[in-house]
Parts: C-alpha cells; structure tokens; sequence
C-alpha cells in the first residue's frame, strides 16, 4: 500500500509516495499456492474451493458423521482398486499402482521439508509476536484473538474455517485485480480516521484535566 503523508491542515487530501514493492505473486510465496490462490490456475483453484465446499455441507448441513464418512470412502476405494485391478488382468493391462504413486519418498520428504520450513517460521513469527517486540503488533493480535473468539462462539469452527478458506481464496486474487481502487479507499479511510482522531484529541481529550506530575526525586 502507499505510504501516506500528512500535512498539518486537516483540510488537506492525502499524498501518497509511489515506491516499488513486490508483486503479490512474489508476496504469497511464488508457487503452487499462489498460483491457487491468485486463480492463475483456474480449474485448481475451483476444484479446492469445490471441495472444500462439499466437504462444509456434508458435515455442517448434511449432518455427516467423520467415521461414516471415511468409512465409506474406503469402500468405494476398495471397490474401485478391486475392480480396476481384475480389469487389468483381464485386458491384459498393469495393475494400478497405487502406492507408488501415493507413498513416494521423493514427494514425501519434500513435503516433510516444507512443512517443517513454514512451521519453524510460523512458531518463529509468533514468538516474536507473544515477545512483545512490537507492542502495537502485539495487542493487535490479543484484539485479533479476543474478535475470533466472539465469532467462533456464535458459529461452529466448521463454518468459521470455511468461512476463512473462503476469504483467503477470493479475496488475494480479488485485490490483484482491483488494486488501484482498494489502495485509493484504504488511503481515503486511514487519512479519515486520522483527521478524526485529531478533532477527537483537540475537542475532547485535551479538555480532560490533569493532576499535577511530581517529579521523581
């Protein structure tokens, strides 16, 4: 976002400096991710939304049981392998192999490397954060707890976990595409909230009256 600049009228519109800042691509990692959450690959990132839908109404409208669910998974899986695997013999054709595909130590440990890497720097980020470092990111996030906190007690985790899945899928590529627009009124806003803090703190909070400060001996 720009930095903005205020002059000491209240009257004056806001200015912005123009520096270069990284694309959003770069911001959100470069890869795989951000290609899902930015729609660069469209059938991807509607197959992840789709199913994270199906998965929401099953469990939350459909009132499905977790163990039934997998239960049954597993048997449609046992009938497909079972199936597919007669056909092969059959046709004269390789059976499916599975755990090869699934069960590949390449895949599995750049998997394993990835999550340790995001999850060393994720415990890393909130020590910093609990720390208090930065006293204003600090109560930030206390604030930012205490607002999750009252909504997750009026709705199901469930929901509030579709609910922010949905946000993080569709608001990044949401603001890619609108980004002048959200800039100009993220500006606007922070410039009208500063302007009334100002008449705030010249009307009413410096007509509060103060006791005396003794100086310390």
């Amino acid at each position: 976002m720009p930095r903005i600049i205020y002059d000491s009228d209240s009257n004056e519109q806001p200015k912005s400096t123009t520096r270069r800042r990284r694309p959003l691509h770069d911001l959100l990692g470069g890869e795989k991710v951000a290609d899902i959450l930015l729609w660069r690959n469209k059938y991807l990132s509607a197959g992840v939304l789709a199913g994270a839908t199906v998965i929401w109404f099953l469990f939350e409208v459909a009132e499905y049981h977790f163990l039934t669910l997998l239960c049954h998974i597993s048997i449609t899986t046992m009938l497909v392998v079972f199936i597919w695997s007669n056909v092969a013999a059959l046709m004269d054709r390789y059976p499916p192999r599975i755990p090869k595909v699934i069960l590949s130590e390449d895949a599995f440990r750049k998997f394993a490397l990835s999550f340790h890497a995001k999850l060393t720097r994720g415990i890393s980020v909130l020590h910093d954060i609990a720390s208090g470092k930065d006293l204003k990111l600090f109560l930030l996030a206390i604030a930012s707890l205490w607002v999750v906190s009252i909504v997750g007690s009026c709705c199901s985790s469930l929901s509030l976990l579709y609910l922010g899945l949905l946000c993080i899928h569709t608001l990044p590529a949401l603001y890619e595409r609108y980004e002048d627009e959200v800039n100009h009124l993220a500006v606007r806003g922070s410039h009208d909230l500063h302007t009334f803090y100002r008449k705030l703190d010249s009307t009413v909070l410096n007509r509060i009256p103060r006791g005396p400060i003794k100086k310390m001996r």
